[in-house]
């Protein structure tokens, strides 16, 4: 099985409307992300665009569409498609969520939150398995940003990332932005969180903005949204983690109201600085 190596550097998912500016010349970026659904077509201008950005830098496929958490066997189909998009780019990294979409034949468009049962946990590595035979290579399982929790559960969401971690092989993405949204919705410390994380297995990392809001009892309430540069506490917890366990890939979502390439990059390169001040101590 191949395992995911991304270089230990910023990367940002990658927009057709910044390949003009990416291509004029040589990006200060350690890699650019995908989503695997935008490039299961056969051809056209999202496999001309990928594949001439392939030929540069480091590639990271993150999938949305494999309903990982469902009871409900996986899509065959889908997951053959899938296999064809890894086997034509040779990404350094797959992943996907901690999640589940579909019901029966119908796909509900978002990532939905589990119960952290034992049937929850065997189904969830049984499917991992099936995803890392087929594609012959190691999958990482992102956390989620969550809203609401399950009153059946039973296993502490670090502790059954470490165990689907121990059953399958499979690494982790730390999403650290969801992190803080679903303990601050959960009323819980972000830092103890991470502190409890099976860092070990940590292979990529994610930084996104999210929206602030309120409950119905007037409760903050923050959503992952996507579309906002990286709010200061999640940079803090950020450099925090980072500082503790040395660099990790670590990529840049911002997928609604996308800004111009300049003020994608300024964000990499503001992850690229903790990641080298890292290094830098390491290497004292």
């Amino acid at each position: 099985m191949k395992l995911s190596d991304l270089p230990r550097r910023a990367g940002v998912g990658f927009k057709p409307e910044h390949f003009q500016a990416i291509n004029a010349g040589p990006q200060p970026i350690g890699f650019f992300e995908v989503h695997a659904e935008n490039y299961m077509g056969a051809g056209g201008p999202p496999h001309a665009q990928l594949a001439r950005l392939r030929e540069d830098y480091a590639l990271s496929i993150h999938g949305v569409g494999l309903s990982i958490g469902s009871v409900q066997p996986l899509d065959k189909a889908h997951l053959s498609r899938l296999k064809t998009v890894c086997d034509r780019y040779e990404p350094e990294s797959f992943s996907e969520h901690l999640a589940w979409s579909t019901h029966d034949s119908v796909f509900l468009n978002d990532l939905l939150p589990l119960p952290y049962t034992n049937r929850t946990l065997t189904a969830v590595a049984d499917h991992i398995d099936q995803v890392q035979e087929t594609l012959k290579r190691q999958m990482l399982l992102e956390n989620p940003a969550t809203y609401l929790l399950f009153a059946e559960s039973t296993i502490e969401e670090t502790a059954f990332l470490a165990e689907v971690v121990k059953r399958t092989g499979c690494g982790l993405l730390l999403d650290v932005n969801n992190v803080f949204v679903a303990s601050t919705n959960h009323h819980m410390d972000p830092s103890d969180y991470l502190v409890r994380f099976p860092v070990d297995a940590v292979r990529e990392i994610h930084l996104s903005g999210h929206s602030e809001t309120v409950d119905d009892a007037g409760a903050p309430l923050l959503i992952d949204s996507h579309d906002t540069p990286v709010k200061d506490p999640v940079w803090a917890l950020y450099a925090t983690l980072i500082a503790r366990i040395g660099p990790v890939a670590t990529l840049i979502e911002w997928d609604n109201d996308v800004p111009d390439w300049p003020v994608l990059s300024a964000e990499a390169r503001a992850a690229d600085v903790i990641l080298q001040n890292a290094c830098k101590r390491r290497a004292a």
